[in-house]
């Protein structure tokens, strides 16, 4: 018994030993929850986030707040400017915005979708907010439910985690173990390896959403307006730049734990920041610039846009360059980052 614990008390030990000693590791994980507390404190400071977004159609010398309406004096709905109703009106249907109210007429209008729940208590609001009363305008357009919204967002959220840390965690373990070391002696080339480590996860992840999707579809009755070929070339594309994402970080570590802790710090804000639960409308711009730099948010934008509104891929050109662009760069940058051996 007692040199059963004298084994495990020496296993335990060489392995704190080993982590103490990869300093990259140790500063990581000191360094990255500081981080993460700084940088949600930015995104999130204020005296408390708003419940509700509203979008407003107001003069464009005006001011958003109660000197124009009472209502929009609430201190708990989020307010900002949109140019025209047909721009908002469709954030209304899909769930990205609460309500729409336009003060630049008389009387005020507004806009709410009766299967939005936010949307019924912020009406209850404006009717005890005084001031001149609001005309209710119906909705055009069939409303969409929020299950409807979210899905590809969740569905996305699933496909980022499965690109990013199933393709970084191998190749570092590859590195690590000295397998990439025995792989430079034969011809195979860094590009060769990359490349054929990407279609394989590819593949993999292609069939795993597949499946998971259609069982969504059936169960939720997922709303599908558009191609499912079309979708499947966006998910594609999506999936080839979030794996290449990940073989960039993967390139030149061989720390499981300060490579996890990488994939932390970008997968985190491709969360919070590319639409996945809630839109980025009424964001800071430079939130909006931030989210424009990650897949996620171009997957998830022609994803929906295909699924809700039955857009084809020519009506996606920018997401899809978008999405070719950052897929060419990052395959490319993790090829000539990449070396076989540990330092």
């Amino acid at each position: 018994m007692k040199a059963m614990f004298r084994r495990i008390a020496a296993a335990t030990w060489a392995r704190s030993l080993e982590f103490v000693r990869d300093r990259s590791s140790l500063g990581w994980n000191l360094v990255f929850p500081i981080l993460m507390v700084a940088g949600l404190a930015f995104v999130f400071s204020g005296p408390g986030q708003p419940l509700f977004k509203v979008a407003v159609i107001a003069p464009a010398e005006a001011t958003l707040d109660a000197s124009l309406h009472p209502f929009l004096g609430t201190p708990q709905v989020q307010f900002y400017r949109e140019d025209d109703v047909a721009t908002a009106l469709p954030k209304v249907q899909r769930h990205r915005i609460d309500l729409l109210v336009d003060v630049s007429t008389q009387p005020p209008r507004y806009w709410v979708n009766e299967q939005s729940p936010k949307g019924q208590l912020l009406e209850r609001l404006i009717a005890g907010s005084g001031g001149p009363g609001f005309t209710r305008v119906a909705t055009t357009g069939k409303e969409i439910r929020y299950v409807d919204w979210v899905a590809p967002g969740v569905l996305g959220m699933n496909m980022m985690f499965a690109c990013l840390f199933g393709i970084g965690y191998v190749i570092v373990r590859y590195r690590k173990n000295g397998y990439l070391k025995r792989l430079n002696a034969t011809p195979l080339r860094a590009f060769e390896f990359l490349l054929a480590q990407l279609l394989s996860r590819l593949t993999l992840i292609l069939i795993v959403n597949v499946l998971v999707f259609s069982a969504c579809r059936m169960l939720l009755d997922l709303r599908m307006e558009g191609s499912y070929l079309d979708l499947l070339v966006v998910v594609t594309l999506g999936a080839f730049s979030m794996i290449a994402m990940g073989l960039v970080v993967s390139a030149r570590l061989a720390s499981e734990e300060l490579a996890g802790g990488i994939l932390n710090v970008i997968s985190t804000p491709m969360m919070v920041v590319c639409g996945v639960f809630f839109s980025m409308d009424g964001a800071p711009r430079a939130l909006k610039i931030a989210a424009d730099c990650l897949p996620l948010t171009h997957l998830l934008s022609a994803a929906r846009a295909i699924m809700l509104d039955g857009a084809g891929l020519s009506q996606l050109a920018y997401p899809i360059a978008a999405l070719t662009a950052m897929s060419v760069v990052y395959l490319a940058l993790g090829a000539a980052l990449f070396k076989w051996r540990q330092d």
